[in-house]
C-alpha cells in the first residue's frame, strides 16, 4: 500500500460542520408526473429536516426550483438547525455522488477531493454536464483547498474508519466505464493520496439491483459501513430466495478475514435486511446500511416494514448515546438510492477561528 498523503478523510461519526444535499430538478430523479414530483420533494425535504434536528443543512438547488424547494422545506414544525438554500444548476440529486469528498490536513484545516464524475460509468440515461462542476461549487462555498482527482469516483464508492482503512468494491472503482485500465494498485496509491486510506479492503460486487438500469454497479455504501473502529455494518439478506442472500455470505466471509490500517480484524456486526424482498418489479436493495450519521444522531431508512423497529434497535445500540430518525426511504431506492446517497457530511475543522458545532 503506498505511504497515506497529507489528507484524511475523517470517520463520518466525528463532529460536523454541516451537511449538503442537492434538491431534486427535472429529470429521472424527479419523476413524469405531477405527483413524482411531490413525492421525490417531500422525500428529499423529509430527509433534510431530519438531518437539521442535529445539524445546520445546505441544500444546491437548480434556479428553476427554487420556489418548490422553499416551499416544500417550509412544511412542519422548524428543526434545531437552519436549512439554507444556495443556487447552482443541476442535472440530478445524488450530493454524495456529485459532490466533494471532504478531508483533514495535518493541521486540521479543510480539503475537498473533487473526484471526476461521469455519470456512474456513463450510463445511457445519465447527464452529468452541471453535475461534474459541484464538487468544485460546493468546495469553494465551504472554504476548502480542492484535491483534485482525475479518478472517476463517487462519495457512494467509498466507506472510510478515519483511521486510514476504506472499503471499496472492485465494480465501481474498476469499472470499465469509469476507469478503464486502472489496477487495484493504481485505485490504491489515489486513495493514499486523497484521502490518506492506509488499507484498501476491495468487496468483489454490490447488491442485486444495484446492477440494474438505473444502478451505480455496486456502491458499498448501501451493503457496508464502518459503525466504529473495528466495527462494520453488514447488510444481512437471511432469506435464501433473494440473489443477495449469497451475496452477503460472501461478503461477510472476506470481511471476517480482513484487517482495518491497524492490522486489527473486524468485527462484522449484521444488519438484517427489511422483510419485504420485491417491490413487484424486482428483487428490491432496502437496506437500513444506508444512513447518515450525524453530530449526535443517526438518519435511518424506513419502508413500512416489520424489521423497520428491528433495524432501529440495532442503530441505537451500535451508535450508542444518539439518537436514531427515521425517514421513509422507499421513494429514494425507487429512484436508485438512499438516504448517504443523497447527503454528504463536511466535517468540523479544527484550525484556530474555525466553528465547531
Amino acid at each position: 500500500m503506498p505511504s497515506p498523503g497529507a489528507w484524511r478523510m475523517p470517520a463520518e461519526w466525528d463532529r460536523h460542520e454541516r451537511t449538503w444535499m442537492a434538491w431534486p430538478t427535472a429529470g429521472y430523479a424527479l419523476g413524469e408526473t405531477p405527483d413524482d414530483a411531490e413525492e421525490a420533494q417531500r422525500t428529499w425535504a423529509a430527509v433534510a429536516r431530519a438531518v437539521a434536528l442535529f445539524e445546520p443543512v445546505t441544500v444546491v438547488v437548480d434556479p428553476a426550483d427554487v420556489d418548490d424547494a422553499r416551499r416544500a422545506l417550509a412544511r412542519g414544525s422548524a428543526p434545531a438547525f437552519g436549512v439554507d438554500l444556495v443556487e447552482a444548476p443541476l442535472d440530478d440529486a445524488w450530493m454524495r455522488d456529485i459532490g466533494p469528498t471532504f478531508v483533514r490536513g495535518p493541521d486540521g484545516s479543510l480539503g475537498a477531493v473533487d473526484w471526476t464524475f461521469n455519470g456512474w460509468g456513463a450510463q445511457d440515461w445519465a447527464v452529468w454536464e452541471h453535475d461534474e462542476r459541484i464538487g468544485l461549487f460546493v468546495a469553494d462555498l465551504a472554504g476548502a483547498q480542492v484535491v483534485d482527482s482525475p479518478m472517476v469516483n463517487e462519495g457512494g464508492g467509498i466507506h472510510v474508519d478515519g483511521a486510514g482503512t476504506v472499503l471499496l468494491t472492485e465494480t465501481v472503482q474498476l469499472d470499465p466505464g469509469r476507469n478503464p485500465g486502472l489496477t487495484r494498485a493504481d485505485v490504491e496509491a489515489e486513495m493514499a493520496r486523497t484521502i490518506g486510506a492506509t488499507s484498501c479492503i476491495w468487496l468483489p460486487r454490490g447488491l442485486t439491483r444495484d446492477y440494474d438500469e438505473l444502478g451505480t454497479r455496486g456502491h458499498v455504501d448501501i451493503v457496508a459501513t464502518f459503525a466504529g473502529p473495528g466495527t462494520v455494518l453488514l447488510h444481512w439478506q437471511a432469506d435464501p430466495a433473494h440473489p443477495d442472500h449469497a451475496v452477503c455470505a460472501e461478503l461477510e466471509k472476506l470481511l471476517a478475514a480482513s484487517r482495518d490500517g491497524q492490522g486489527n480484524s473486524l468485527e462484522v456486526v449484521r444488519l438484517p435486511a427489511p422483510a419485504t424482498l420485491d417491490d413487484g418489479e424486482d428483487w428490491v436493495d432496502w437496506s437500513y446500511v444506508n444512513h447518515l450519521v450525524t453530530n449526535d444522531g443517526v438518519v435511518s431508512c424506513t419502508f413500512d416494514d416489520p424489521r423497520d423497529d428491528d433495524a432501529t434497535r440495532l442503530l441505537r445500540s451500535v451508535y450508542a448515546g444518539r439518537r436514531v430518525v427515521g425517514v421513509d426511504a422507499r421513494p429514494l431506492f425507487a429512484r436508485g438510492g438512499g438516504i448517504h446517497c443523497i447527503t454528504q457530511q463536511q466535517p468540523a475543522v479544527t484550525t484556530e477561528g474555525a466553528r465547531t458545532p
